[in-house]
């Protein structure tokens, strides 16, 4: 069952991808808001929770963590990361440049070992205050699902309908290698239409843009929780380690989940 995330801050959880996670949500703990409404979201369609449109107030946010943190870290169980996901896309919230400000000050007073990631879909890049928060953090972790348009359209139904991957790539590339490229590996049908980018034409398309963006890692997973849309299959271990082995043939290091 899709579910969303009920506090500000949530976990710590043990991350495929990250280790010990301690969660920060700025979107609302009642509804979700997000420029994508991706068909295997754990947080389940957009249209599901439409309640009240607030950001989680950036004090509020501070004083959660800070407060949190302390007792980690008391308890002797600081988290590995914290990381910023939750209900939605956090980069739209309206001060997040401000909220990284907070919790890089935060980390270095309290858990200076702890990284700080973002998990984001890289629809806002368009806003140099979020640019700037993203080049400040440790992992600027930007999804890319696809290298065709018509695919991102089915699969991650993006809620700007100006929005192309091409527009995307080029903004990727303002960072210059400093992001991680994250990338989700399905198959299976949703609304009737077939899904599938794990084809040969789509690997071959998205390692071009690997090729061409650079990042400094790649994050190659499939589905682990429950989806919105029950059609949809998960990819083998052995498959995304054989894409994996083919991001690593560009030089650029590629983990699994």
């Amino acid at each position: 069952m899709t579910k969303l995330f009920e506090n500000i801050i949530f976990g710590p959880v043990r991350s495929r991808r990250l280790g010990l996670s301690l969660g920060v949500n700025l979107l609302p703990v009642h509804a979700k808001l997000c420029t994508f409404d991706c068909i295997y979201c754990e947080c389940g369609w957009n249209a599901e929770h439409r309640g009240e449109r607030r950001f989680n107030d950036r004090t509020a946010v501070r004083e959660r963590l800070g407060e949190v943190l302390a007792e980690l870290v008391a308890a002797g169980t600081p988290p590995d990361v914290i990381t910023f996901a939750g209900n939605g896309e956090p980069t739209m919230h309206p001060d997040f440049e401000g909220v990284i400000d907070d919790t890089i000050a935060l980390r270095d007073r309290l858990c200076p070992a702890a990284k700080i990631s973002v998990l984001s879909n890289a629809t806002q890049l368009h806003r140099e205050e979020v640019c700037r928060a993203l080049d400040r953090v440790d992992n600027n972790i930007l999804k890319l699902d696809s290298a065709f348009d018509r695919t991102v359209r089915r699969m991650n139904r993006p809620q700007q309908p100006a929005y192309t991957v091409a527009a995307t790539v080029e903004r990727l590339k303002r960072f210059s290698g400093r992001f991680i490229l994250q990338t989700m590996f399905l198959r299976g049908t949703c609304d009737g239409e077939p899904i599938d980018n794990t084809t040969e034409a789509e690997v071959r398309a998205w390692l071009a843009l690997v090729a061409e963006t650079q990042p400094r890692q790649v994050m190659a997973y499939s589905l682990d929780r429950d989806t919105p849309c029950t059609t949809l299959e998960r990819i083998s271990r052995e498959e995304l380690q054989r894409i994996a082995a083919e991001v690593e043939a560009l030089g650029i290091p590629c983990s699994v989940a």
